[in-house]
């Protein structure tokens, strides 16, 4: 067997929708960028994908990922996450170090500071949020508690990980092979729940593994996951052709981790203005507003689409029942609301109109 490369090894898994490949190109253009300054020999990035296009012009290693190799990944019961786990399993078997990070991040430092927290008998995630006593009607708990508890696997103090980052020493591999067990033992008794991948890892990592997190070196945008979507995606728009040009490389630090919504006092100014409006409407429109404002980063100003559909869905959630196109051009068409949004009032609509039902 060839001694491990000691080099760490930024390993990304990325398949299916055009849109996880977008996040993938820009959280790894954000990683160079912060690598700026850094010998190339100090990271290696690995890519594990169905399609290599959009990876071409980046300096990262493509590990094809065909459809037989990820439905073998995902056996015994086509749990898609479990493929996290042997991706990272089969780069440690030849690396040292090694982290897989989710395509939905990017970097606020050097990603070679996340290494220094991955040491030898450390498991290193994303964060951890609660425990897992604290949810007793979540059905992994309702249904693996006590059988966890007398297997001295479990108790209601072990602390629940997120996975968007994993990250471990080869000496600690053997984590991935216990949390590989549990997914394919338990994963009839949840229904397949979708956290169950990083339950597992909970599990896998409890009184084994020091754990350490990261939420301060990345961001991972679970969370408002449609805006930053925006974010992302006017920087592709902007850059795919050169993504590692120096504009491109500048313009990763000006997709910040930041809420892109107008600051309180355009807030404030929006709830007066909206008095005027039947009170069915002023929210609805209020919530306009937020993505007519004009933000002075170009990244925060491609959000404001998203934050039209999010209105619209409110709305419909606040009124109860489904709105046809007809309510949508009677609500746009009012006098109020056209003098309010102005000239951008047609084009919204517009919007509104193209937007899929949800």
């Amino acid at each position: 067997m060839m001694p491990a490369t000691p080099r760490p090894q930024l390993v990304y898994l990325v398949f299916g929708s055009e849109t996880y490949h977008q996040e993938a190109v820009f959280s790894i253009a954000s990683a160079l960028a912060w690598l700026e300054g850094t010998p190339d020999a100090a990271l290696d990035i690995q890519v594990f994908s169905d399609n290599p296009q959009p990876y071409e012009k980046l300096p990262v290693r493509v590990r094809p990922l065909d459809e037989a190799t990820r439905r073998r990944w995902n056996e015994p019961h086509g749990y898609h996450f479990r493929a996290k786990h042997v991706a990272l399993r089969e780069v440690l078997q030849e690396s040292e170090l090694a982290l897989l990070i989710d395509t939905d991040t990017f970097f606020h430092c050097s990603p070679l500071k996340l290494f220094e927290r991955v040491q030898p008998g450390t498991l290193l995630c994303n964060d951890y949020y609660t425990t897992y006593g604290n949810n007793k009607e979540n059905v992994l708990y309702s249904a693996l508690a006590t059988t966890l508890k007398e297997r001295g696997l479990a108790d209601d103090q072990m602390t629940l990980l997120n996975s968007g980052v994993i990250g471990l020493h080869q000496k600690d591999a053997h984590i991935l092979d216990h949390s590989i067990a549990l997914i394919d033992e338990l994963y009839p008794s949840v229904r397949g729940a979708y956290t169950l991948e990083e339950f597992c890892l909970s599990v896998a990592a409890y009184r084994t593994l020091k754990v350490t997190k990261c939420p301060d070196l990345i961001h991972h945008y679970w969370s408002r996951k449609q805006l930053f979507r925006a974010k992302v995606q006017a920087w592709v728009a902007k850059h795919a052709a050169q993504p590692t040009s120096v504009a491109a490389l500048a313009d990763t630090h000006q997709v910040t981790d930041r809420l892109p919504r107008p600051p309180r006092s355009q807030r404030m100014l929006y709830k007066l203005i909206t008095l005027a409006l039947p009170v069915h409407l002023r929210q609805f429109i209020r919530e306009i507003l937020y993505g007519c404002y004009d933000h002075p980063n170009e990244f925060d100003k491609a959000c404001g689409p998203v934050w039209w559909e999010k209105a619209l869905q409110n709305q419909k959630e606040r009124v109860g029942t489904p709105v046809c196109h007809k309510v949508l051009e009677h609500w746009f068409t009012h006098r109020s609301v056209r003098l309010i949004l102005g000239q951008r009032c047609a084009a919204i609509h517009e919007h509104l109109l193209n937007t899929p039902a949800k």
